[in-house]
Parts: structure tokens; sequence; C-alpha cells
């Protein structure tokens, strides 16, 4: 789950992170009255979405204003430039074609900055290990740093029985060049992200960038906060920021019911018994040409009636042009409960696109024949390369239909215009 900035920077203040002063606003007046409590010459205005590349991002549909991070130097300014920020589409590297829609932005007091630098925390899946990460230059994408000067990485694994230790802090702050006062305080600020990361479960901690400031101060002027979906029961005031606006078509009713669900931007819809079946089935549906309309994998102790709600979340995405069910069963998890979700999903949604289904495992053959029985329009496949395979067909064929289906409509409405003389509106 992930928070906005400024919710990320309170969770840190209360760790003891130093910040900016800021404010959070809704409209263009409440900006205003904001940098007017937080006083100072000079202010900086952040449009709040769940995603990065803020800075270089365009507002959809006004190209030539630019910029989700705007530094001001005047009561005006704040006010025009959060009037243009607040109810447009932010399109980032992060977001996609179809941006975020802005609805509130943070107003920070402006600090005239020395040097930028980068400080991460996240769990490493190769260490099975939460890992600190740093890099020398901050502000900057750090993705594409790392990739050419991979080098310039420092990273330390926390030995999980020990925590982070004061010699391991000291050490990555002397790699960022850091010494005297400006090292304590680095090395203060890592105890306090690496405590808050581990008492909220987190998954992922940014601070980018950490700022020195003229004064020789360290500030986290941006901050990026992940939290583990799986471990929210524990933290309810955490779960209650979770920005709803932000989730996509059908994803906060997926959490509602323990679903890990996705929406893409393709045509086929997905179902798969565990992440990592998942994400192969994604990947060959690739392989073969087709697009994906989602990602959602079902726990292995899935019982019959959340299978059913996570077929009928399927069928009710007016996306998509083909269905693919592709499930493993192992241990606890049974093809043939999935085979039942499946058909009492379609007896108050009938199917109205293909449904491509490969079951293998445990109780495969009994799903199978459940829905054969059942009377639904079905197509078996053997084995996963196969299912992606005829998924990517019937998807085509579908679109191609749907576009002769339209093409006919066009004809007839043209030769009801010839027939009556009437105008065609297009």
């Amino acid at each position: 789950m992930k928070v906005y900035e400024y919710q990320a920077k309170e969770l840190l203040g209360r760790f003891g992170v130093p910040l900016p002063r800021g404010a959070v606003a809704a409209t263009a007046e409440e900006a205003v009255a904001a940098a007017k409590g937080l006083g100072g010459p000079a202010w900086v205005v952040k449009a709040q979405i769940h995603a990065g590349g803020r800075r270089r991002g365009r507002f959809d549909g006004s190209p030539a204003v630019a910029g989700g991070i705007r530094f001001v130097g005047s009561l005006e300014e704040v006010g025009e430039n959060a009037g243009q920020m607040l109810g447009q589409v932010l399109v980032t590297e992060q977001t996609g074609s179809a941006g975020r829609r802005v609805k509130q932005v943070y107003v920070e007091a402006a600090h005239e900055v020395q040097r930028e630098l980068y400080l991460g925390m996240l769990v490493d899946r190769r260490t099975s290990r939460v890992t600190l990460i740093a890099l020398a230059e901050g502000g900057v994408d750090i993705e594409a740093l790392t990739r050419h000067s991979p080098d310039s990485l420092i990273k330390v694994a926390i030995d999980p029985l020990v925590g982070l230790s004061a010699e391991s802090a000291h050490q990555v702050a002397a790699g960022l060049g850091l010494t005297g006062d400006q090292a304590q305080q680095a090395v203060r600020i890592m105890f306090a992200v690496y405590d808050m990361f581990m008492r909220l479960d987190a998954s992922l901690i940014e601070i980018n960038p950490l700022a020195i400031t003229s004064a020789g101060d360290l500030l986290a002027l941006d901050a990026t906060v992940t939290f583990d979906d799986n471990a929210l029961f524990r933290h309810r005031d955490i779960e209650a920021l979770r920005g709803e606006d932000e989730l996509q078509w059908g994803e906060l009713d997926a959490t509602r019911h323990g679903l890990n669900y996705v929406k893409l931007d393709g045509n086929i819809g997905c179902l798969s018994s565990g992440a990592g079946l998942a994400m192969a089935t994604l990947d060959a549906i690739k392989l073969y040409g087709g697009e994906a309309a989602n990602f959602l994998d079902v726990p292995p102790a899935v019982q019959v009636e959340r299978v059913r709600y996570a077929f009928e979340l399927i069928l009710s995405d007016p996306s998509i042009e083909t269905i693919l069910v592709n499930v493993f069963g192992g241990g606890i998890m049974r093809c043939d409960t999935i085979a039942d979700g499946m058909i009492l999903a379609s007896r108050e949604t009938p199917p109205r696109v293909p449904l491509i289904v490969r079951f293998a495992g445990v109780n495969a053959e009994f799903a199978r024949l459940r829905l054969k029985d059942s009377g639904l329009a079905v197509t078996f496949a053997g084995d996963l390369a196969e299912a992606a395979e005829k998924a990517v067909e019937a998807a085509r064929v579908a679109r191609l239909s749907a576009q002769r289906s339209w093409w006919q409509r066009v004809q007839g409405l043209m030769t009801k215009q010839d027939e009556s003389g009437d105008r065609l509106t297009r």
C-alpha cells in the first residue's frame, strides 16, 4: 500500500527524521493560506499522487504547463501554481499514459540546498534481508544512475538478529562523503528509517533527495513509503491512510476481499493461483503477442466464495475480450475449488467473452468435468504455452468481430441516410 508524500513525511517525522515544514491543501486558497502560515520568502508546491517522477511530469492536455513540483517566490505564485495543478491529470514515467488526477497539493517552505543524497530501505528478495541503500547523488533517476554506475550504490544487508549496527551506519555515512556533525545526522536518520521500517512493516522507504542545506543540516525533501499489505491487519491506522481515489478499477474491492489484483492496460482477463504463476501467465501472454487486462492471483487456502468474487471481478471488467484461467493445484490448492467458484459466478454474470482454461495438479480432471457438466463454453488447454496462445488468438478474433460489427452499423446508418436523404451524423 502506497501513501502520499505528505503522509509519508508525517510518519517519518514521528520517528525523528528532520523535515521541511509543510501543509496539505485541496484548493488554491488553502494553498495560499498554508504558505502564509509557513512564512518565508519562497515555497515549493507539490502535486500529491501515488507516483514518482513528478518534477519532470506533464499535465494531460496542457503540455505547456509542465512539472508537478514547482518552486515559487510569492503568495500569488503559490495560488496560481496550485490552481494549475488541482483537478488536472499528471502524467509521469510511473503513472503510464493514463496519469493520476491531482486532488491535493503539498506546500513546503523552500530551503537552499548545497548537495543532494539518496537514502532508501527495502526488502531484498535475493538475500531475504532488509537492505539499506545509499547514493552520494540524489534527486535524479536512481534506476538509470545505478544501471550506468552500479559501483556507486552503497548497500548494507541488515542481519535480522542484530539489526542496523552503528558501525554499518557510520560506514554508509563515510561512503557518502559525510564527516563530523553531518555524518552524525545521517546516522540518526538511518536508525530512524530502520526503526520505522520494522515497526510499521514497510516494504519500501525512500528519501530522495536527502538534502544538505546551506546551514549544513540534513533534511528529507521528498519521501516515498510503501507498506506490506499482508501486515496491515496490525496497523489499522496505516490502513486508514489508503488513498482509495488512487486505486484503479476493481483494485479497492479486490483488496477488501483479500485478493492480489492490479489493473493493467490489456484485453485478456487473467486468474491464476499464486503470484509466481500469475506473473508467468502475464509473460506467456506477452510472448504470444497479447496484453493482459489484469494481474490476479488467488491465495492457496482460497474458498469457493472468494473465487466466485474474483471471477465476477474479471467478468465485470468492460475492457476484456477473453479470459484466461491458469491454475496449478498443489497442497491445499484444489482445481475443483476454482471450477466451482467460476460456475457460481457465471450463474449471476454469464461470460460474454471466450473462456480459456488450463488446470493442472490436484483434482484437475475433476475440475474439467465440473466445468463441462456446467454447460459453460470453455476451451481447455494442456499447458501454459497452449493456453496463452489460444487466449491471444481468441482476443484477436473477438476484436476483429467487434470491428466488423461496428463497420456494419456504420454501413447501416449510411444506407438509411441514402434512402431518407437526411444528413448523417458521425
